[in-house]
């Protein structure tokens, strides 16, 4: 991943024009961030097949120009960049016709619906000499910033081994919708749930391992109760993926049933272990004994608690300075995005990566669909 972009100074340049197509949930953070660097992008239009939903964003954060025609908006308004904000199942089709009208294109995750379709819009980019990233926007939060500061410094040394894990909330907002509605587009899905969610596991450990093609074992296994006598009690919950390259290795959890749902990433060097927690914001490493016998055990419970606290008053001066942000990754990101734009740099995200992630994630949807029934794959 580039973190680091040489930008023009603001007044060399004018703003990016950027358009929406698709105005869920997901839209409003979308434009909401975009609206915090009015040097770099603002928002043009926004599109949505019901017209409604488009009319209803653009009131509530003044956008001049709304459609429910993708291609029409595309001719009107010709932005710089277009953002797709839309299910899964259409996002190969609305970034080949973004590209194809000359518009950078960034992807909210998962990129596509299979390695096959990110292999179509990676090379309709390079063949328009365009852009794209996806929206891989924990990467970019200040916590994994920070690690990634620490693996270049050398302080965990070399990583060797990293856990990631992804804990999520069926009794949530979204979990409540797609267990209420058969027909979601969640179920439409190669891999349903697992498909919408675990590219964030992935990619934190897709980031440590670099071979093209490593081996990959995934066990899945669905733990609800089946009450609704439809592809829904199908629809699998929990899943283990092993990562194994030729040098580091990688393990992968997601779970809807382990309390709290926390979501963090542990990577194991020969010199340091490291722990980031996304939720708190949170980077600390393993304390461990520095003096002999029991001495040495009693300090570095001391030590860990001393580095939360010392995390906890840097957060606390962030929040005074109004800069803690739920999508303060997704700011950066597109910051990063905008500039290889106008700059004609290193896009955020490599090509490669995203591609090795949707290889990843077609043999682990292989892999739960060849299990069988729901319930079989953890022992």
């Amino acid at each position: 991943m580039n973190e680091n972009s040489k930008s023009r100074p603001p007044a060399a340049r004018r703003p990016l024009r950027v358009a929406i197509i698709g105005c869920g949930k997901i839209a409003d953070g979308h434009v909401d961030e975009i609206h915090k660097m009015p040097e770099q992008a603002q928002v043009v239009a926004v599109c949505d097949r019901e017209a409604l939903m488009a009319e209803q964003l653009a009131t509530r954060f003044a956008i001049p120009a709304t459609y429910d025609n993708f291609q029409q908006m595309l001719e009107r308004e010709r932005p710089d960049v277009v953002h797709v904000t839309t299910p899964p199942q259409s996002h190969a089709a609305l970034a080949l016709q973004a590209l194809a009208a000359g518009c950078h294109v960034y992807v909210e995750k998962p990129f596509a619906l299979d390695g096959a379709q990110a292999t179509q819009i990676v090379a309709a980019a390079e063949s328009q000499r365009r852009k794209i990233t996806v929206g891989y926007s924990s990467l970019f939060d200040p916590p994994a910033l920070r690690l990634r500061e620490m693996v270049a410094e050398g302080v965990l040394g070399e990583p060797l081994h990293v856990e990631s894990f992804y804990g999520y909330n069926l009794d949530g907002p979204f979990g409540k919708a797609l267990l209420a509605d058969p027909g979601h587009w969640v179920h439409g899905l190669p891999g349903k749930l697992f498909h919408n969610i675990i590219d964030h596991m992935l990619n934190k450990i897709v980031e440590f391992v670099p071979d093209d093609v490593p081996q990959v074992t995934a066990l899945a296994s669905a733990l609800r109760p089946e009450r609704f006598g439809d592809e829904r009690d199908a629809m699998m919950d929990e899943l283990r993926v092993l990562v194994r390259g030729q040098r580091v290795t990688g393990y992968g959890t997601f779970s809807s049933h382990i309390r709290p749902a926390a979501q963090f990433v542990r990577v194991y060097g020969t010199r340091n272990i490291a722990h980031v927690d996304f939720l708190a914001r949170t980077v600390t490493l393993e304390a461990s004994p520095k003096l002999p016998s029991a001495i040495g055990r009693l300090l570095p419970p001391f030590e860990h608690a001393s580095a939360l606290v010392g995390q906890g008053l840097s957060n606390l001066g962030r929040f005074l300075r109004s800069d803690f942000q739920y999508f303060a990754g997704m700011r950066h990101l597109m910051s990063l995005f905008f500039d290889s734009i106008v700059d004609d740099g290193p896009v955020p995200i490599a090509y490669r990566d995203i591609l090795r992630i949707s290889r990843m994630m077609d043999e682990i949807f292989c892999q739960v669909r060849a299990q069988g029934t729901a319930g079989e794959g953890i022992a």
